[in-house]
């Protein structure tokens, strides 16, 4: 049987980054993953240039049914502080939108350098390893390995959530904490694409690639405001994302297909300039043809000339115009989710330390906690953030 002084299950983000962590603090330290290479996420992340933190961390940006939790890791690892390892490495990055920071070349520089990191503090790094049993004991945790046994006085588990399972995602670490005495909380795929009841989606497949700026709401009043994106299964894009992970079965959408624009003046003020223009061709200065040639058959927008709209008339299309509803069917689900609401509950977890508070000595960090950023960087640094207080509550172990 092996001895290490932690293992670290998940060779992610949080579990790549807190396993160099806690090795540059003199810890000897074991990370296990069961899949072929480190890093997975990260590399197919940001269309492959990794979008790995944003200028405007929040606390308010994160999803938790404890949202004080991520206060503590956030503040004490910012994304300053990645953005400066990041430079240390001269890996050169660029604000895309929002203040979100992607690679200028490739998410491949970002596994790199946290490999680098790794091989900084000395950690073993065992792909494809799967671990068959985990066991505890006053001496620590004992795990079965498909090629072994390891114990280690301290188990992390980064193992993930159930997002993408093309790349591995497993429902291990829940199974862990419960199996401990953790309460899971339910999940749920987050910032993925909606898909749409048959009959709303006949009338829009011919708008498959139709992308329109727009600001979308939830039924609790929260709101985005980016692309939206129409799709052969239904809707995507940024905004779409964002809200999604907002939304529950059977609420709609509000979508403010015109943000900037005051419908009903403007339709008053083409009326004047140009009374025998139809709507339809009057609203294609403002919205892709295809969409409102789509609204008219709806019935959204009438069939008629400027001249012939009626104050009422302008009132409704406005109306239809700022607060299209959208009831989804559903979601494309963990498949195409790029994150799991819910996971281990924060309750049952130190959010300075990130250890479990009945468990000594077993800790969890990133998405496998319940804890959820939105589209654009943040998920990443609650990786970092949440990995970084998991290592130096492990040095400061190690030093007692």
């Amino acid at each position: 049987m092996e001895m290490f002084d932690v293992i670290i299950v998940g060779a992610g983000a949080a579990g790549l980054f807190c396993a160099a962590q806690a090795g540059q603090q003199g810890l000897n330290v074991l990370l296990l993953d069961n899949g072929k290479k480190p890093g997975r996420k990260i590399l197919m992340s940001g269309g492959g240039r990794c979008n790995f933190t944003n200028l405007y961390i929040e606390p308010a940006a994160y999803l938790s049914n404890n949202p004080h939790f991520c206060k503590s890791a956030l503040a004490r690892y910012t994304q300053w502080d990645f953005i400066d390892l990041v430079g240390r490495y001269h890996i050169g990055w660029h604000e895309k939108t929002l203040g979100q920071l992607f690679c200028d070349e490739s998410a491949q520089q970002i596994v790199d350098m946290l490999l680098s990191e790794c091989d900084k503090g000395g950690v073993t790094v065992r792909m494809r390893s799967e671990v068959l049993n985990t066991e505890r004991s006053e001496a620590g945790y004992r795990l079965t390995l498909n090629g072994g046994v390891v114990h280690a006085p301290a188990l992390v588990i980064a193992s993930g959530g159930l997002s993408m399972p093309g790349l591995g995602a497993s429902p291990f670490g829940y199974k862990i904490a419960e199996a401990f005495g953790l309460n899971v909380l339910p999940t749920r795929a987050g910032l993925v694409p909606f898909t749409l009841h048959k009959p709303q989606l006949e009338q829009l497949r011919t708008l498959s690639g139709v992308s329109v700026e727009a600001m979308v709401s939830a039924e609790n009043g929260v709101s985005f405001r980016e692309n939206i994106l129409f799709t052969h299964r239904g809707l995507s894009g940024p905004a779409i994302l964002q809200i999604s992970s907002y939304w529950r079965p059977g609420e709609k959408v509000i979508i403010n297909l015109l943000p900037d624009q005051e419908v009903d003046a403007f339709l008053q003020t083409r009326r004047a300039s140009n009374p025998d223009q139809s709507v339809k061709n009057a609203l294609s200065q403002l919205l892709p043809k295809r969409l409102v040639d789509i609204l008219q058959v709806t019935g959204d927008i009438p069939d008629i000339t400027l001249k012939q709209l009626s104050p009422r008339d302008r009132v409704a299309i406005a109306q239809r115009l700022h607060g299209w509803k959208v009831q989804p069917n559903g979601t494309e689900g963990y498949r195409t989710a790029e994150v799991t609401l819910g996971g281990v509950d924060t309750r049952a977890l130190s959010s300075r330390t990130m250890e479990a508070r009945d468990a000594p000595g077993l800790f969890f960090i990133g998405e496998v906690v319940d804890v959820t950023g939105w589209l654009g960087g943040y998920n990443f640094q609650w990786a970092w953030s949440s990995a970084w207080a998991c290592a130096q509550a492990l040095g400061a172990r190690k030093r007692d």
